[in-house]
């Protein structure tokens, strides 16, 4: 099996710190975005490469995929960000068995090891959701086959959440169907990888369609602050036994080795990064960076870079890599 990560968008909701971080790089809980994803694809058998598609940051995302995963990886530069069918076909010449396409600005709560026995022709995994407007929902049939995916209905045909998670054994017939969808116009400038599905559909593959057990985006802050939060209940809290004086701790927090903490209160969901310097602090779903320095503040729902000064501040604030903020006192 191949596996094919697109990650050459540009990740603007997250700006400033995707001006310096790749979108899948930013970190909650103490770890990248899509390390999460790639933890599980290292459990899968049969995994002989994966292919990257870059983009924004390339550089970036490479040097990390070749430090930090082990499996093969082949980097392949999204030039012009046509959507996702166009991101897909750039992996094509890699492409000779089964699939598993992701898309990491989310992380998921799935049972990947269906693919080692489904005989269906792909699988697409879903989650259910209330605001099924926001999304491009599946629509099944008795057998929970995919019938036709319907981008953020009025009514509620579904409520099952295309999450950005596929495997499509019959490879093929996915890129006959990416060839089709970029002969047809381009919807606002872009092909989409859904097209593909349909038409995979519409010439009788048999698509299964399953839910995740959790779904949980990064892609804007306030849901990236929200993931934090359920990383850490799951188990990512961690707290130092050296490096903090006068700390009141509200749990689930993560300070990193090396963080120095003092007449603070932190949490809960906070993050601490390593080499970072809090005092005189309260702090709560905040997630700090590396080597930062923040002192005197009051933070809420907050999300500070690597190497970034900030003093005084009391509310929320959004502050990028090697970024100061300073408010005088009155």
């Amino acid at each position: 099996m191949k596996v094919i990560i697109p990650l050459a968008g540009k990740g603007t909701r997250l700006r400033p710190h995707t001006h310096t971080v790749p979108k899948p790089m930013l970190k909650v809980a103490g770890k990248p975005v899509m390390d999460y994803v790639m933890d599980d694809v290292a459990k899968l058998k049969g995994v002989e490469q994966v292919v990257y598609i870059t983009g924004h940051l390339k550089g970036v995302v490479e040097e990390h995929a070749r430090t930090a995963f082990r499996i093969p990886g082949v980097f392949v530069e999204q030039k012009v960000q046509d959507g996702t069918a166009g991101a897909v076909e750039l992996a094509r010449p890699y492409v000779d068995q089964p699939v598993l396409i992701i898309f990491v600005d989310t992380i998921f709560d799935a049972d990947l090891s269906v693919i080692e026995t489904s005989t269906d022709d792909g699988i697409i995994w879903t989650k259910e959701v209330e605001d099924y407007q926001r999304f491009g929902v599946v629509v099944t049939d008795a057998n929970d086959h995919m019938t036709r995916i319907v981008e953020k209905p009025s009514t509620p045909i579904s409520k099952r959440a295309n999450i950005g998670l596929y495997y499509i054994r019959n490879w093929k017939l996915l890129y006959e169907g990416i060839a089709h969808t970029l002969k047809q116009p381009a919807q606002k400038g872009e092909y989409f990888l859904t097209s593909a599905f349909q038409y995979m559909i519409d010439k009788g593959a048999k698509i299964k369609v399953i839910d995740v057990a959790g779904w949980y985006d990064a892609g804007k802050l306030d849901t990236l602050l929200e993931t934090n939060r359920v990383m850490l209940e799951k188990g990512r809290a961690r707290v130092p036994k050296a490096g903090l004086t006068n700390v009141k701790i509200t749990e689930p927090v993560r300070i990193e080795d090396g963080a120095k903490v003092s007449d603070s209160y932190v949490g809960p969901n906070v993050v601490i990064g390593a080499g970072s310097t809090v005092k005189g602090c309260t702090l709560r779903d905040t997630i700090i960076g590396d080597g930062s320095t923040v002192s005197g503040c009051t933070l809420t729902d907050s999300l500070i870079g690597d190497a970034a000064v900030v003093e005084g501040v009391t509310g929320s604030v959004s502050v990028g890599d090697h970024t100061e903020v300073r408010v005088p006192r009155s």
